[in-house]
């Protein structure tokens, strides 16, 4: 990546982007692509892969130094995320505990951000995400998960929540409960509860599902079946969970979509080395429009794509809500990456079926990226509505 070629950026941030791309190398040389689709095969986690992030300062990144942190903002973090995916080896868990811990820099307290964001630039915390019910899919509102406030302060949580990646490896869950009593209505700003729990409490079961993709961590199904929290696990104001949760989401989309662009990246530069040796008629396929063209306009639109990224990152550091810039960056980038990895399929031909090739393997991880952690549909929704002004669908 050409980093001076992103006007978006500071001199400051292209110094960082370019110091955490040449870290990641030296990551990636001790977890290369091959291990991480080895601990993918046998179930197992990338633990190695954290805790070389740790070692490299690269779980810093993103926490301001003021909490020990390397600072960097959403620049920094997805330019880790996009270092990490173009070498092949994107941790979902990276993203899931960086934008937990956004909720929690924003909303928590001194002790939570201390026990919670703190812990976690040593590598020591790892925070899932606990939002998608069975019943209620993209309209959370619609969530069942209680949480039931004592006489002593505290909560009883029951419910369940449902494709919660990481749940097993995760010490804690930054959950979204319904605190309202049983037939009130609920909204943004009355209603819900955001809780940072405790997996080891009493009355937690996890439930693998299984989903077919080439990635060391797992997804579950979260049961809570009258699990005690102590008060000092509500985050913010009880009865603004909701709100508190959508203030970082952009965050959260935006680090999608340097994941996404990275593994683009990674799949068109094997189909870009293939098309060059390939020549079953003597003449190497990448001398052939039909082969070479899809690849550079997968070239363009991903390079297109990473210049609204950044430029989202930027706005978000700048203090702004940047709520434009980051859905149609998490919207383009998961795009233009398919549009990639579908380009380096059809480059393969047979081959790219063969799992050895590793070029299959890319594909169900782009592709659901389309779906999560919010359809493009909905994005696309929010831009006819928010940005264009277009009657409510």
């Amino acid at each position: 990546m050409n980093v001076d070629a992103m006007p978006t950026l500071h001199p400051e941030s292209r110094d960082l982007v370019g110091s955490v791309f040449e870290a990641v190398q030296g990551i990636a040389a001790e977890f290369p692509r091959s291990l991480y689709l080895q601990r993918a095969r046998e179930g197992g986690h990338a633990r190695e892969l954290w805790d070389a992030l740790a070692a490299a300062d690269l779980l810093a990144v993103g926490v301001p130094p003021e909490f020990g942190g390397a600072g960097g903002g959403l620049t920094g973090t997805v330019a880790v995320m996009e270092a990490l995916a173009r070498a092949g080896v994107p941790p979902l868990q990276y993203s899931l505990t960086t934008f937990s811990r956004e909720a929690i820099l924003r909303h928590g307290s001194d002790q939570q951000i201390k026990s919670h964001v703190v812990a976690s630039i040593s590598g020591k915390r790892k925070i899932c995400l606990g939002v998608t019910e069975p019943e209620a899919g993209t309209n959370s509102f619609a969530a069942r998960t209680v949480a039931r406030p004592t006489a002593d302060g505290s909560y009883r949580i029951s419910g369940q929540k449902v494709f919660i990646s990481g749940a097993n490896e995760s010490d804690h869950i930054l959950l979204l409960a319904r605190t309202a009593p049983p037939g009130e209505k609920v909204g943004r700003r009355k209603g819900f509860g955001l809780f940072v729990v405790d997996m080891s409490l009493p009355g937690i079961e996890l439930r693998r599902l299984d989903i077919e993709w080439y990635a060391p961590e797992n997804q579950y199904e979260v049961f809570f079946d009258d699990v005690e929290v102590p008060a000092e696990a509500l985050i913010g104001d009880d009865g603004l969970g909701f709100d508190h949760l959508l203030s970082c989401l952009n965050q959260e989309r935006v680090t999608v979509a340097a994941w996404a662009l990275g593994l683009g990246d990674y799949a068109l530069r094997k189909a870009v080395d293939y098309a060059k040796v390939r020549a079953p008629f003597g003449t190497p396929i990448g001398a052939h429009q039909a082969v070479q063209h899809p690849l550079a306009l997968a070239k363009a639109e991903m390079e297109a794509a990473r210049q609204v990224m950044y430029s989202a990152a930027a706005a978000y550091d700048s203090g702004r809500d940047a709520g434009d810039e980051a859905n149609m960056a998490k919207l383009l980038g998961s795009r233009a990456a398919l549009n990639a990895v579908e380009a380096a399929i059809q480059t393969h031909g047979g081959s790219a079926f063969v799992y050895e090739t590793d070029v299959i393997t890319v594909w169900p991880m782009v592709r659901v990226l389309q779906i999560a952690p919010l359809n493009n549909e909905s994005i696309l929704n929010y831009i006819g509505e928010r940005v264009l002004g277009l009657p409510r669908s």
